[in-house]
């Protein structure tokens, strides 16, 4: 009886840590930066089949969601990523499944060349220039790396990164403490700032 109670209070703080540290992730380094155009960038996922896998897919729903309500047309939707592991381009896939799947009518731009998080941020900031409000749309984890980027490579673009809708509390909960030990592997190569969010990273 006290191994089984001691497992379940295990899984029940592994799925508290999951949630609070996706949770962090997802507000660090944004900000309320307010004005009247916005750009939503969804960053691709490995995708070998023409249509758009499990990862992809919820990557395209967190991305519209997180368009501001009243704004479907006045936001431009940008999908990110090259043909890595397939022949299609992600951003093409993640178009395809936004339009004919979910029925998305908004502005959708497409930037199909990116191998890594580093080229998807590199090839999108031509796309930004003229966005008050900018987001990013993936796992928390994922986004927060790609905002660490935008911040490196312009940090006049990065002080208008305001946050997505890409984390829910219980969504994927199960599988949030995975993805937090990954993120925080995927995670290494940031500046404590940059996952923290100090003003420190804000100047850099």
């Amino acid at each position: 009886m006290r191994r089984r109670t001691g497992l379940a209070m295990a899984g029940v703080a592994a799925l508290a840590w999951g949630e609070w540290l996706n949770r962090r992730w997802s507000r660090t380094l944004v900000g309320d930066h307010e004005g009247t155009s916005e750009a939503v960038v969804v960053l691709g996922y490995r995708n070998p089949q023409p249509t758009a896998n499990l990862v992809n897919r919820w990557r395209v729903r967190a991305g519209l969601r997180s368009v501001t309500a009243g704004r479907a047309h006045g936001t431009r939707v940008i999908f990110s990523g090259g043909a890595v592991g397939g022949r299609v381009a992600e951003a093409e896939v993640m178009a395809a499944y936004a339009k004919s799947v979910l029925g998305f009518e908004g502005s959708v731009l497409l930037e199909d060349r990116s191998a890594t998080t580093w080229e998807n941020i590199t090839n999108v900031i031509p796309l930004l220039e003229d966005a008050d409000r900018i987001k990013i749309a993936s796992q928390p984890a994922h986004a927060l790396k790609a905002r660490a980027y935008l911040r490196r490579q312009r940090p006049d673009l990065a002080e208008r990164l305001v946050r997505a809708d890409d984390y829910r509390p219980g969504e994927w909960m199960v599988a949030k403490p995975l993805l937090a030990l990954y993120g925080l592997w995927s995670l290494r190569g940031l500046e404590p700032g940059e996952r923290k969010g100090t003003r420190r990273a804000a100047a850099g």
